[in-house]
């Protein structure tokens, strides 16, 4: 799996800079064969570039996804991957490309939007946008769905290999004993850490200061020098080849894992968690607004978006998509964890904390080099 959570530094100051352009371009395009429509049938075309450049996390919008929307609608799609939301924003500063579809976590479109950098979507052309859950709406970063439209959702829980691990594990507490040193994978998220300390601590999510780094300082420095893989990309790996026991990872690396063999459990750490929405936007300055519109209602269709869930289980936030899952999709515990669901404090979300992402990601590193 990859990085859902990666930090940018100063991202306020990035996103002044990080298109050429803003709204629409307005210069009438190819059109293309066909588009999606609310049915799910092909409908007379609007004017639309024959080419969708989409720029999005890496091993994360399924191949067969793609080659439907192609054939069914004669846009090329180029898909350009990265790891991190930093790694995102540091391309597009780079420039050079005008991408049309991108895929930032809740707390990057908080920033984006902040700037003014992302673009409205026109409501007429995603219909299918009605699909998603109630629960799935209404977040701070854009509580209308004005720019963006979820695309799968998710926790970090702990996955524990039952085989090798007997004492009951319930929360990052348990996860981080000295006597599972060199027996834990964790993913590679600075911020993610931050916040797992945090929570042990009674400290939000979103409460990031330098009074609160200063009070999970001890705390993360006790527990990663008892980690021996830090890894975003696929951290089940480790789990599964079995270098380690215990894991502290993105649910959807969990939810495969419990897919393979039941030995591997998932438990949302009693302390506290928060819930990560993963999006597709249309940045300023893309050349095929009307492409990436269509490619936006094309994966919101149930059948098209249960295809995704298929490939990746994290929490899809298409209501009428989670119909057509099998019951055994839906009783994956690390895909749909009833108390994500249930309780109104796992409704939190990472917010945009701007330069303080800075101060995080240096406290992690400076931890690391310790070790």
């Amino acid at each position: 799996m990859v990085t859902r959570r990666s930090l940018f530094a100063a991202a306020c100051v990035w996103t002044l800079t990080l298109f050429g352009c803003s709204g629409d371009d307005k210069t009438p395009a190819p059109a293309a064969s066909g588009t999606p429509s609310a049915s799910g049938s092909a409908a007379a075309a609007p004017k639309a570039g024959k080419e969708l450049l989409l720029f999005a996390w890496s091993e994360y919008v399924p191949e067969s996804v793609i080659d439907g929307f192609s054939k069914e609608t004669g846009i090329t799609v180029h898909y350009e991957t990265y790891a991190s939301n930093e790694e995102m924003l540091s391309k597009l500063l780079a420039g050079g490309t005008a991408y049309d579809l991108i895929q930032p976590s809740e707390y990057t479109v908080e920033a984006l939007n902040k700037q003014n950098k992302l673009q409205k979507l026109d409501a007429a052309n995603v219909p299918n946008m009605k699909n998603i859950a109630p629960e799935m709406r209404g977040f701070p970063h854009d509580p209308e769905l004005a720019f963006c439209a979820p695309y799968m959702a998710g926790t970090v829980g702990i996955v524990v290999n039952t085989d090798k691990v007997k004492d009951p594990i319930k929360g990052y507490k348990d996860a981080f004993s000295p006597k599972y040193k060199n027996r834990i994978v964790v993913v590679n998220d600075a911020r993610e850490m931050v916040t797992w300390a945090f929570a042990t601590l009674g400290i939000g999510p979103n409460d990031v200061t330098a009074d609160t780094l200063a009070k999970a300082k001890p705390v993360l420095g006790e527990w990663l020098k008892l980690v021996k893989v830090f890894d975003s990309d696929s951290p089940k790996t480790a789990m599964l080849n079995g270098d380690v026991d215990v894991g502290v990872i993105w649910s959807g690396e969990a939810a495969k894992l419990y897919e393979q063999d039941k030995k591997y459990s998932f438990v949302l750490p009693e302390e506290g968690t928060h819930l990560s929405i993963d999006h597709l936007c249309i940045p300023a300055g893309a050349k095929n607004k009307t492409g990436a519109e269509m490619f936006i209602n094309y994966v919101l269709r149930p059948e098209i978006s249960k295809q995704i869930s298929d490939k990746f289980p994290y929490l899809n936030p298409n209501a009428e998509a989670r119909k057509l899952l099998t019951d055994a999709q839906r009783a994956n515990p690390a895909s749909y964890p009833p108390a994500l669901l249930d309780k109104a404090k796992a409704r939190e979300s990472f917010r945009d904390i701007g330069k303080m992402s800075t101060d995080v990601d240096k406290l992690i590193t400076d931890l690391k080099s310790a070790n």
